[in-house]
Parts: C-alpha cells; structure tokens; sequence
C-alpha cells in the first residue's frame, strides 16, 4: 500500500520518527514535507497529501500537525478525501470502519510518541466494514457531489 506523508513544523520530528514504523508495516511511504522544524503552512503540506490520495496516487494519508485538527480540516477541503483525528487505537479503528476514511491525522504536540505508534498500527490494521456502513458513506459522497455541483452554479451565475 502506498501512502502519502506529510507534516508540518510543529509535527515535523514525529513524521521523521514514524518511517521507519511504515517501512516495518511493509508500506510504501511517499514524504511530500515538510522538510524541517522551521514554520510552514499546514494547510499546503495536508492540500498535497489529500490530491495525492484523491487522485489516486496513494491509498492512503497520513498527517501530523500540532493538534492533528488543522491538517485534518485542510485535507477534507479536496473532493475525496475523508480524513480524520485520531487520538487514540479506537478512534482509528473505527475511522477505518465504519467511515472508509482514508487520510489519518494526528497531533504531535497532544498525543504521546507510544500512543501516536498504536495509532498508526490500529490505522493500518484496520480495513473498511462496508455492510450498513456503506449507504453512510455514499451519503457523505453525495453531500460531496451536491456542494460541487451547488459550487459550479454559484460560479455561473
């Protein structure tokens, strides 16, 4: 599986400790920054990850910001993505299950080093249910569709 790496200042150290966990998860791992501690924009570093996986380049995202929370609301700006804040094994498994989400955000500077290693594992342990789960997620594509469309119109007028 190809996943989609990406941090900013405050979640820069954490992403270059988390490597060589998705190297020992057998993932293929593509690091699109940042590239140091100095400040960055969230928002540029979760936009590239959230393309990548929406396009299909990965199949997965994986964010680490301060919080997990900006990079997260950033990601979810690019049509396809659903990512969400993990703060623990359980919120991950069940991001996985029962809301297909594909881009993990987690918060370097609120969650502990240990914690944040469970929380990547649980991620990429975990597949998507479908079953009942499924309609709920299309419904969140629909909403998705609808407001493009809605977009497009405001645009024309």
């Amino acid at each position: 599986m190809k996943v989609a790496l990406a941090s900013d200042h405050a979640g820069f150290a954490e992403k270059e400790r988390l490597k060589s966990l998705l190297k020992e998860l057998n993932l293929d791992v593509e690091d699109l920054g940042a590239v140091s501690e100095e400040s960055v924009d969230y928002p540029d570093y979760a936009r590239k990850v959230g393309e990548m996986v929406a396009r299909g380049g990965a199949e997965q995202g994986l964010l680490v910001c301060g919080s997990g929370t900006g990079m997260a609301i950033a990601a979810n700006k690019v049509p396809g993505v659903r990512a969400a804040v993990a703060w623990n094994e359980e919120t991950a498994r069940l991001a996985r299950q029962h809301n297909d989400a594909n881009v993990l955000s987690i918060g370097a500077r609120v969650t502990a080093p240990d914690e944040i290693e469970k929380i990547v594992r649980a991620w990429f342990g975990t597949h998507f249910d479908g079953g009942r789960h499924a309609a709920r997620v299309e419904k969140i594509k629909q909403i998705e569709r609808e407001e493009i469309e809605a977009q497009k119109l405001r645009e024309e007028t």
